[in-house]
């Protein structure tokens, strides 16, 4: 169970991590830049986090559900569900809201800056709520476990 404890820290900690940073320090810095330059780099971010991101997220899932399974009688029970559910809601919110806008976005061209800002603003603003959802998670999940 230690080696499931750790990796499950590990990998749910490094994805919450990368999601943090993309909302406090790459979307900051991306606001600052002109126009071409900002929708080329958002196109790249999009495209490489998009192709990344999910296999992680369901990787994540999985553990989670894993140390659900395992210690299903302790008294941690409750916690590790709500764990689960709050990282499968994270997943839902990805797939049903944050995913299309991220679609939309890599697929802009330069003339479609402003379209493209607003669009970037929506998906910042709910990615910041799929931020917490994920925390809860984690929080949730240590506190099962430690």
């Amino acid at each position: 169970m230690f080696f499931l404890d750790v990796l499950t820290i590990v990998s749910i900690g490094l994805l919450i991590g990368t999601e943090l940073s993309v909302s406090v320090f790459v979307n900051p810095i991306l606001e600052r830049l002109d126009a071409n330059t900002r929708m080329i780099v958002t196109s790249y971010f999009g495209k490489r986090l998009g192709a990344a991101m999910p296999p992680w997220y369901i990787f994540s899932a999985l553990l989670l559900i894993a140390e659900t399974a395992i210690r299903y009688h302790s008294n941690g029970k409750s916690l590790l569900i709500t764990a689960s559910a709050f990282w499968l809601i994270a997943i839902a919110i990805s797939v049903a809201v944050l995913v299309p806008i991220n679609s939309r976005i890599v697929q802009l061209d330069s003339g479609s800056a402003q379209s493209s800002f607003a669009e970037h603003r929506t998906w910042d603003l709910i990615h910041r709520g799929r931020v917490a959802v994920l925390a809860i998670s984690m929080i949730c999940f240590l506190l099962a476990v430690l």
